[in-house]
C-alpha cells in the first residue's frame, strides 16, 4: 500500500491536421492532489472535466504534458503501467468470454508466470471478498451487470496494488445494482484497506464512499476536502451547486439594511431573508451577489410564523420526504419537509429560511464571499 502525489499536473491533447496541429485547452490544468496511504478519493466532476484523464495518466495510459505523479515514494512518469503496482477497475467490464470467472480473475498472474499453488490461493482468497466465489466456474456470458463487475474489481485486487483506479465502475448499473455494489465497494476497501482512487460524475457515489472528494470543473481542481467540508463549506457557487441533491438554491439578491440589520431581497418577489451578523462587515446597503440556501434549510412556516407568505409552484411526493417549488422572482426555489401534507400548486405557505445556514457568491466570479 502506497500513497499518492501529484504535482503540477498538466495534460493537453493535439488534434494534427493536414496543414497544422491544433492545441486543445487544457484538459487538466496545474493539478496538485495527496491521497495518504489507505486513504479513499473520489474524483468528481461533471463529464468532460478531466478526471479520467487524471486516472489514466496515473495508471500510465496517457502521457503527461507536465507535471509529476509519485506513488509512494517513486516517480512514475516515465514507468510502464506493469512497473506501477497498480489494479485498474474499468467502466466497461472488459472480461475474457473464453475464460471462465476463475481464469478471468487469475489472468494477471498467469502472465507474470506466477505459480499455480499462489494463483488458486490468492483467487480463493479474492473471490469471497467480492462475493464471486460461488461464480468461479461460470462463463461471463452467465453473469449479470453487477456480477461482472465484481469480477472485474477481483481482477484488479488480486495483483495486490499499493493503489487502486476505479474508473465509474458503476456507471452500467441500474438504480438497485449501483446501490447495492457501493455497499461492497465500501465494505472491500475496508477490508483490504488500499489506497483508492474512484473517478465518478454521482455525487451520490462520492460522498457516500471517500475520506475525501477532489471536484473537478474544466480540468481545474475546485475543492478537495471530506464530504462534510465539500457540502458544508464550499468554496465557490459551483461546487455548492454540484453537491447535493436536490442541488443548493442559488439566487441573485441585492442587501438592504434595515434599522440595526441587514436582509437578502429578490427582484420581483416580497421575500426577505434576515442577513446573518457575520457578514456585517463584508456587505452594506445596496451590495448585489448570489445568496445560496440548501433545500433543507427552507422551512415551512406554523400558523403563528412570522415568514412570508409565498404560493405553493409544484409539489413532489417522494414517499420519505416531500420537495416544494417555490418561485422566487424568475427562479424556482426548492425546499424539502417531511410534513405529510399535501399540497398544490397555488396554495399558500408561510416560507421561513434559516438565514445562518446561508452563504454569498460573488456575481461575476462565483467565488465564496467569507466573512472577514
Amino acid at each position: 500500500m502506497a500513497g499518492l502525489r501529484i504535482e503540477h499536473l498538466y495534460k493537453r491533447y493535439e488534434n494534427s491536421g493536414k496543414k497544422k496541429k491544433v492545441q486543445n485547452d487544457y484538459a487538466v490544468k496545474d493539478l496538485n492532489l495527496v491521497a495518504e496511504q489507505g486513504e479513499f478519493i473520489a474524483l468528481l466532476g461533471p463529464s468532460g472535466c478531466g478526471k479520467t484523464t487524471t486516472l489514466r495518466m496515473t495508471a500510465g495510459l496517457e502521457e503527461i504534458t507536465k507535471g509529476d505523479i509519485y506513488i509512494g515514494d517513486t516517480l512514475v512518469n516515465n514507468l510502464h503501467p506493469k512497473d506501477r503496482h497498480i489494479g485498474l477497475a474499468f467502466e466497461d467490464y472488459a472480461m475474457y468470454p473464453p475464460l471462465t470467472v476463475y481464469d478471468n480473475i487469475a489472468f494477471n498472474l498467469k502472465a507474470k508466470g506466477v505459480d499455480k499453488a499462489e494463483i488458486d490461493k490468492r483467487v480463493r482468497e479474492i473471490a469471497p471478498l467480492m462475493q464471486c466465489d460461488d461464480l468461479l466456474d461460470k462463463m461471463p456470458v452467465k453473469l449479470s451487470g453487477g456480477q461482472k463487475q465484481r469480477v472485474n474489481i477481483a481482477r484488479a485486487i488480486i495483483r495486490r496494488p499499493e493503489l487502486l483506479l476505479m474508473d465509474e465502475p458503476l456507471s452500467h448499473l441500474d438504480g438497485k445494482a449501483r446501490q447495492a455494489m457501493r455497499t461492497e465497494i465500501k465494505r472491500l476497501i475496508n477490508d483490504i484497506k488500499c489506497t483508492t482512487v474512484y473517478v465518478t460524475h454521482d455525487q451520490l457515489e462520492a460522498m457516500s464512499l471517500a475520506d475525501r472528494i477532489a471536484i473537478i470543473n474544466f480540468g481545474v481542481l475546485q475543492q478537495y476536502g471530506t464530504p462534510a467540508e465539500v457540502y458544508d463549506d464550499p468554496v465557490n457557487e459551483f461546487v455548492a451547486s454540484f453537491i447535493g441533491e436536490p442541488p443548493m438554491n442559488i439566487l441573485e439578491t441585492t442587501i438592504i439594511g434595515e434599522g440595526n440589520h441587514f436582509l437578502f431581497t429578490f427582484e420581483n418577489s416580497n421575500l426577505k431573508i434576515e442577513v446573518p451578523e457575520r457578514y456585517n462587515n463584508v456587505v452594506s446597503n445596496g451590495f448585489k451577489c448570489k445568496m445560496g440556501v440548501r433545500p433543507m434549510d427552507v422551512l415551512i412556516g406554523g400558523a403563528d410564523s412570522k415568514g412570508t407568505p409565498e404560493e405553493v409552484a409544484t409539489f413532489e411526493n417522494l414517499g420519505d420526504e416531500r420537495r416544494i417549488g417555490i418561485h422566487v422572482g424568475e427562479t424556482l426555489l426548492m425546499l424539502i419537509t417531511e410534513d405529510e401534507t399535501r399540497y398544490k400548486a397555488g396554495d399558500i405557505i408561510k416560507l421561513e429560511v434559516r438565514g445562518e445556514k446561508t452563504h454569498l457568491f460573488d456575481l461575476e466570479t462565483g467565488e465564496r464571499i467569507r466573512s472577514k
